[in-house]
């Protein structure tokens, strides 16, 4: 299952991270958040262990969300080595989403 990420456990989860690491940002009343969350839970189960895949509620979140320049959900970040490394705005096919985690797995 995705870990909750909020602004107190960022820095812990995401930042100090020993694997890659994902983030979903998203929102209850956003339609396409709705469509990637499905997606970033089965990414969550096939990667336990080897990556960490969270999600971070933009609404109750605000600062992390605004450090990063989230302006439209979902956005997806990648941080390897508690830096961002790539993003994806929009809701994408799963197999985009995993190909991008994969290519910060090594």
């Amino acid at each position: 299952m995705a870990l909750e990420i909020t602004d107190a456990n960022f820095e812990e989860v995401v930042m100090k991270s020993d694997k890659p690491v994902l983030v979903d940002f998203w929102a209850e009343w956003c339609g396409p958040c709705r469509m990637v969350g499905p997606v970033v839970e089965e990414l969550a189960k096939e990667y336990e262990g080897k990556a960490v895949i969270g999600k971070l509620n933009v609404d109750n979140n605000p600062k992390v969300a605004s450090q990063f320049g989230v302006r439209s959900i979902p956005t997806l970040l990648f941080f390897k080595n508690g830096e961002l490394v790539d993003k994806q705005v929009g809701a994408v096919p799963k197999n985009i989403l995993s190909s991008k985690l994969m290519a910060h797995m090594s």
